[in-house]
């Protein structure tokens, strides 16, 4: 199933997401799968489960088709449950970075070189990992998301004011994406 992306304004962009409980009342599998087609059609890299209106600490990430120097993106596809930064560390970096929710918006922003985290894979199976470069950005502009941040967040306010009328119309809109969104402005 492909989700449509919640856009910019809506309120689950902006809530602490909720651990998720292997109880079997969700079809983990599934929701995994339907947002890696979801990401895919919208040719992103990766999407955070608030971004489809889910407010659970669920987050996936593909990076295989990225080249970066000195980094081996090959394998880098994965679900993350419940993840837990433990700490961001060495020199921080500025990249322009954008986001499916926030369509034409693409703004610089400085990020840690490394990161170590905790979370469960698909099948429950819990890893601690250390990710650097590109990897390590895809991973906290995603958990951002669980935590209810997004990247404009780390905006100067000058440049937040700037992009006010962007935001209005992406809420109300009256942006043009090709991949299906719901837009927190408009009635259906």
């Amino acid at each position: 199933m492909i989700y449509p992306i919640v856009a910019y304004g809506d309120p689950v962009l902006r809530k602490v997401a909720k651990e998720i409980k292997n109880d079997g009342n969700t079809d983990l599998p599934k929701l995994i799968n339907d947002m890696f087609e979801t990401m895919y059609l919208a040719n992103g890299i990766g999407l955070a489960a608030p971004q489809i209106g889910l407010d659970i600490r669920l987050f996936v990430v593909d990076g295989t088709q990225l080249e970066e120097e000195g980094e081996d993106m090959t394998t880098f596809k994965k679900a993350f449950i419940n993840a837990k930064i433990l700490s961001e560390t060495g020199e921080k970096w500025a990249m322009e970075e954008g986001c499916l929710s926030i369509p034409t918006v693409r703004e610089m922003v400085s990020r840690h070189k490394t990161l170590r985290i905790r979370y469960l894979d698909e099948n429950w199976q819990e890893h601690e990992e250390e990710f650097t470069g590109m990897q390590a950005r895809i991973i906290q502009h995603e958990y951002d998301h669980i935590q209810g941040v997004l990247f404009t967040d780390y905006l100067n306010p000058l440049k937040k004011r700037l992009l006010k009328g962007r935001f209005n119309s992406i809420s109300n809109g009256t942006v043009s994406v090709d991949y299906r969104m719901k837009f927190p402005m408009v009635k259906i």
